[in-house]
């Protein structure tokens, strides 16, 4: 059965509906996330880079000069975000807007549109996984779940919504194979192309992956799946090196970006795999073992032998004060027992569904073998839940993956309700499945369980302290009006200014950016003299401080006599004045003499 076959216009119209009573949520409300971005950095310079591409910054030229030390340094995201984000600006600025409308229309068009499609993708996939019609509990489910995950507000600009939707359209594409003979190679296309995105989703690529080679290794008759997928994603990733890199630099590896690192290995494992399956004649189990054996060994000689730097820990050469001060605050790199301990709402509405789903499936094992669908469902979902106890950001993909399982178990029960008689018992059954298969439940459960033992959590990372300021274009109007210099300020700031003023940001919340935020910290923790040297070295014409702001609240602890202490209790040293305009606003800011 082909996919035009099976009421995909039906799943579409359903999407958008869900994406439209979400956008008429947010605009009754004012769309608060874009008028307070908050902590959302990442969302922040994104639209910088944007502008700065707009601008005439060159395509191939990821610099961001206006953060770090003198000459910026070089991000590690991919301009394939930045291009629809900047054709959005470029269409209505065509039509007459101006460019802050343009900007705020990419806002609200751009994260909404992915949230749409993610809903479709989603939808699509349970019912492949189901093997049923269960388009209601899915589609409701799907829509609260990518709700409350964030990543899809309007004025989000983070690649991480990208990844989810890319992500979850291979899954899906590579469950419809079977049935529609281009979604193997689409899947393989989705996979390189979420890769180049971001080297986040690298295991959930290769879990996709292995699961193409295992599935043909089990059955012949996934031969055209297996070339299908590899001759796709090897392709993305030859199309992506030379899309987005400059020749120079084809011959240099990186092991936080797309670079010829992950082109080599993603060349060699997909067209591999394309080749093996591609042979002519039947094959035994044995036989393709072997040759997929092989293949993998292949791999993994070439990814230790040529690339060893890359396969240790990605934090595991970061400066140890960077690890402490910055990354250790950063919510999305927290492993489970931090979010369990200091967070408890986050933790119930982002593992608690996820686990659900995980014991769902493993009932499925007591009666019967999984089906394909299941077995790929149930590898990414396992594979994602398992790096959410590492970082919590896996969650992102556990929750989505979730809903495939959850909408199958509560259709499952609306089936047998409606052939049995109604009583209370079949309707307590039914209300039961849709509460505990969405987040919002869980998170209110641990939001009542912390009210009535009357425990705050404590500690930079805990609910309690993440209602962080300074995130909205007003606090930074004084700072926007003073003649551009650099700013020394908290990295939690460092997005902010660039977005909203035309400073130049010490320190900023970025892993590359390591001088720059060493710079700060020996500032803002060092006595007042320590922090002139650093001063006067960085050319640093102004200082700002957010009062309430958990990263300078962490360094005034960590350091009682260091600057941001001092600024905090407004003991300003005599080479420092308040500007007495912006005394008590969110932002403070002191000239230096």
């Amino acid at each position: 059965m082909a996919i035009q076959g099976t009421g995909w216009k039906h799943d579409l119209l359903l999407a958008l509906c869900a994406m439209l009573v979400v956008l008429a949520i947010n605009a009754v409300s004012g769309f608060p996330t874009i008028a307070d971005l908050g902590a959302d950095n990442d969302s922040m310079l994104r639209l910088v880079e944007v502008r700065d591409l707009l601008a005439g910054q060159s395509w191939f030229d990821l610099h961001q000069y206006r953060m770090g030390l003198a000459g910026g340094f070089v991000m590690h995201w991919s301009r394939l975000v930045d291009t629809p984000i900047a054709l959005i600006i470029l269409a209505f600025q065509a039509l007459g807007t101006s460019t802050a409308a343009a900007e705020r229309a990419a806002q609200i068009i751009w994260p909404l549109s992915l949230y749409g499609l993610t809903i479709f993708v989603i939808l699509r996939a349970s019912r492949r996984f189901a093997g049923a019609d269960v388009a209601m509990p899915s589609v409701v489910l799907a829509t609260a779940a990518l709700f409350f995950l964030g990543i899809f507000n309007p004025g989000t600009l983070d690649h991480h919504n990208v990844q989810l939707l890319l992500t979850a359209a291979s899954l899906y594409l590579l469950m419809e194979a079977p049935f529609w003979r281009p979604a193997a190679l689409l899947s393989g296309l989705c996979a390189g192309l979420t890769l180049a995105v971001g080297m986040e989703t690298a295991l959930y690529v290769a879990t996709l992956g292995a699961c193409a080679a295992v599935l043909f290794i089990l059955d012949e008759r996934e031969r055209q799946t297996a070339r299908g997928f590899g001759i796709g994603f090897a392709a993305m990733a030859s199309v992506v090196v030379v899309a987005t890199i400059p020749p120079s630099a084809w011959g240099v590896a990186q092991c936080d970006a797309f670079s010829a690192f992950q082109f080599v290995i993603a060349a060699l494992s997909g067209f591999g795999l394309a080749a093996i399956a591609g042979l002519s004649g039947p094959s035994t189990a044995r036989k393709r073992f072997v040759w997929m054996s092989a293949l993998a060994l292949a791999v993994a000689a070439v990814a230790i032998v040529f690339f060893p730097q890359c396969l240790a820990s990605p934090y595991a050469g970061m400066d140890e004060r960077v690890r402490t001060y910055w990354l250790n605050d950063v919510v999305e790199a927290q492993p489970f027992l931090s979010v369990a301990v200091n967070q408890p709402k986050l933790m119930a509405a982002r593992y608690v569904t996820p686990f659900i789903a995980i014991l769902l499936i493993g009932l499925q094992l007591r009666g019967r073998r999984l089906r394909r669908e299941e077995v790929l469902a149930a590898a990414s979902l396992i594979v994602a839940f398992v790096v959410s106890l590492w970082q919590v950001r896996g969650s992102t993909f556990s929750v989505a993956f979730a809903v495939l399982p959850l909408s199958t178990w509560i259709a499952g029960i609306r089936l047998q309700a409606n052939a049995a008689a109604q009583s209370w018992r079949v309707s307590t059954r039914i209300a039961a499945a849709w509460l505990v298969s969405l987040n919002a439940t869980w998170a209110g459960v641990a939001v009542a369980a912390q009210s009535v033992v009357q425990r705050a959590p404590t500690g930079i990372n805990s609910d309690a302290d993440h209602a962080l300021t300074c995130g909205k274009a007003e606090d930074f109007s004084d700072l926007a009006a003073m003649p551009a210099t650099t700013v020394l300020a908290s990295s939690n700031l460092g997005s902010a200014i660039v977005m909203f003023t035309g400073h130049r940001a010490l320190a900023g919340p970025y892993h590359r950016n390591v001088a720059g935020n060493l710079a700060m910290l020996d500032a803002f923790m060092g006595t007042p003299d320590a922090a002139l040297a650093v001063v006067q070295r960085e050319h640093v014409g102004l200082v700002a401080i957010c009062r309430g702001n958990s990263e300078e609240l962490s360094l005034a602890v960590e350091a009682p006599t260091g600057l941001a202490a001092r600024l905090l209790k407004r003991d300003v040293p005599d080479w420092l004045e308040l500007d007495s305009t912006t005394a008590n606003k969110p932002v403070e800011i002191y000239k230096v003499r």
